[in-house]
């Protein structure tokens, strides 16, 4: 017999960002403990070809998917209008996110803007649109993945770790702000995780080695582990936590001297 304070059966989830990576392992993780599960991302043929590994991994749950760009406000409209009409939402993981990793001083000022539109913008947004959706339930909860750039420097360079930065700050107080509303929102950060994004800067064994002594762990972390933590956040086991910030790092946040 299934504990069902370590399920999700009946419950539905919105993951930005869902069709690779990081987004992807969530949306799988989701899935496995008995939650359907809806994706939005901007490739629709990498959509269609997740949707479709997915519903064969997991033939009895269901698996739906929204071309859109979460910037954009028109799309972002679009979006929980479809999910509304899906029939409504328990869980929404904002992980949708972009980076351009220069100087300070080298940014145009369209590219540092757009890093937090789409990092921080577009999570507000998304939180606001879907509240109305998730205060229908008596306990629902929003997950935004954040990283360690939001909490402490890594050259990841500055518009990023700010809008991260914001994102951990807007969990603190939307978790607080709702908590009377029964939806929980809390953050995982993690460290270098192996995804196609950050796969050419790891490929460099100068830079990999430099992480490395960086990490007690020493290893890179899997998306699949940071999978876990936000699935550990959205599950009755996790009812009395929220504005937390689990950082899925291998150490790099406690490393001292």
């Amino acid at each position: 017999m299934h504990n069902p304070r370590w399920r999700l059966d009946g419950q539905t989830a919105l993951v930005t960002g869902g069709s690779a990576g990081i987004g992807l392992a969530i949306a799988r993780e989701l899935l496995g403990f008995g939650a359907e599960v809806m994706l939005a991302a901007r490739d629709s043929d990498a959509l269609e070809q997740v949707v479709a590994e997915l519903q064969e991994e997991f033939p009895d749950r269901g698996v739906f998917a929204f071309n859109c760009d979460v910037s954009d406000e028109e799309d972002r409209g679009a979006l929980m209008d479809w999910v509304e009409d899906q029939g409504g939402l328990h869980i929404l993981v904002n992980n949708a996110g972009t980076n351009r990793s220069r100087p300070a001083v080298e940014y145009g000022e369209d590219e540092w803007r757009q890093i937090f539109e789409t990092n921080l913008f577009a999570a507000f947004e998304l939180s606001r649109l879907a509240q109305p959706l998730l205060v229908q339930h008596a306990a629902s909860s929003i997950i935004n993945v954040g990283s360690v750039s939001g909490l402490t420097h890594v050259r990841s360079g500055a518009p990023y770790g700010m809008s991260k930065a914001a994102l951990h700050q807007m969990t603190r107080n939307l978790a607080v702000e709702w908590a009377e509303d029964g939806i929980r929102v809390n953050s995982v950060a993690p460290w270098y995780i192996r995804t196609r994004r950050t796969s050419a800067k790891l490929s460099d064994p100068e830079y990999l080695d430099d992480v490395l002594q960086r990490t007690p762990m020493g290893r890179v972390g899997d998306a699949e582990e940071v999978a876990a933590a936000v699935a550990f956040l959205c599950l009755p086991a996790a009812s009395y936590i929220t504005g937390e910030c689990i950082a899925v790092d291998g150490g790099f946040l406690r490393y001292g001297f």
